[in-house]
């Protein structure tokens, strides 16, 4: 009897050492064994990583970094591959995720909007069989009959079946429907005002066509901001395209991480305290290192806004290992300043850095500036 009580002591004792170890338990028994997330477990672990939504003053339902794809030879030469990405914005993402080919993937950004854009993006994943049905919903076109000989078509073929096929007005509140109904059937709970929102999104893409822009609130778009059009149809610096719709293989990667719920949308601020240090717990917990962090331009604003010693806090807990990089974007004309890795007719640059960097050096001093956090210590992008 004595021993029982011991052995009941000892495991009541154990549960108290580790405040976490309960937590840890059922963030693992979330996934599967094959490493995969239900519809039910998915729904749970977007709703228990977010935090409350916050404000940025773009609508960001696409990108304006032109030069997006050029770290794609860089992320190549380095081997990197793998692991779990953690990536901020839109649909970007997806071209690096269908590089890199991680895991799992965690999309973080502090609108809730942003999460909301990702669950039409899954739906539209889960309706499409192949590149050109995902382009036709996205744009409600009718899908072309013979959409299965489609594969090997390049991204320009695909484009200008979309821009020469108008589009069918009696198909768009179908098209409407029938995505935010997938949208709303994912396990996340959903307001009416969200489902609406999922369809004003979707809607911009129609009513726009390939030459939607990223807008920022009360400003029109700038000439220099590239149209989705000519984001599909860029290339990395050898002039290879490489979009995620540029190649069937590359959209197929993408869809099944979408399938097996490994493509994961948060709410979170990334200098707040629980959305990014929650996603690296459950990578830790998954055996996995961080492979790739896009952060965009987001270090500007945290910087601008006090946030920034909070956020190396959070990516300081991050697991990483000596190849996790960071994807930055640099908006030079903003500073003055042309950064050396420039690329002429581009407004934007892409930068790279380790993670390992990154954490080092802030520890030993810090970054005096923005423009010392996008000059120290890059890899040379190629």
């Amino acid at each position: 009897m004595k021993q029982l009580i011991l052995v009941v002591w000892l495991l009541l004792l154990s549960a108290c050492v580790d405040p976490r170890g309960a937590g840890s338990v059922a963030a693992r028994s979330e996934f599967s064994e094959a490493g995969q997330l239900s519809d039910s477990a998915f729904a749970g672990l977007v709703e228990r990583l977010s935090e409350p939504g916050g404000y940025f003053d773009t609508d960001n339902l696409i990108s304006n970094e032109m030069s997006y794809l050029h770290v794609r030879g860089t992320l190549e030469g380095m081997g990197l591959s793998g692991g779990a990405y953690i990536g901020v914005g839109p649909d970007q993402n997806f071209s690096y995720i269908a590089q890199i080919r991680p895991r799992i993937a965690f999309l973080i950004d502090i609108r809730r909007d942003n999460l909301l854009q990702h669950l039409m993006f899954k739906s539209l994943f889960s309706l499409s069989r192949t590149r050109i049905e995902y382009l036709c919903r996205l744009f409600a076109r009718p899908v072309p009959d013979d959409w299965e000989d489609w594969d090997e078509r390049g991204v320009q073929q695909l484009i200008d079946y979309i821009d020469m096929t108008p589009v069918d007005p009696e198909n768009v509140e179908i098209g409407l429907a029938g995505v935010a109904d997938k949208a709303g059937r994912l396990g996340i709970r959903l307001a009416q005002e969200d489902l609406e929102t999922i369809r004003s999104f979707h809607y911009a893409f129609i009513r726009a066509g390939l030459g939607l822009r990223f807008s920022s609130h009360g400003r029109s778009p700038r000439a220099y901001y590239p149209t989705y059009r000519e984001l599909l149809l860029e290339t990395d610096l050898t002039g290879r395209q490489a979009s995620y719709l540029a190649s069937e293989g590359a959209f197929q990667f993408v869809k099944s991480l979408q399938e097996r719920n490994l493509i994961v949308p948060v709410v979170g601020d990334l200098a707040g305290d629980h959305a990014l240090v929650s996603i690296g717990e459950v990578i830790a917990e998954r055996g996995e290192q961080v492979s790739a962090f896009y952060t965009s331009n987001v270090e500007f604003y945290l910087m601008r806004g006090g946030g920034f010693d909070r956020f190396m806090n959070n990516v300081a807990q991050l697991p990483i290992d000596a190849g996790s990089v960071i994807i930055r974007s640099y908006f030079g004309r903003n500073f003055g300043y042309v950064h050396p890795q420039s690329v002429p007719g581009y407004y934007s640059v892409q930068l790279l850095q380790t993670l390992e960097s990154l954490v080092s050096d802030y520890e030993a001093g810090g970054y005096r500036s923005y423009l010392d956090l996008v000059t120290r210590s890059s890899l040379e992008v190629r």
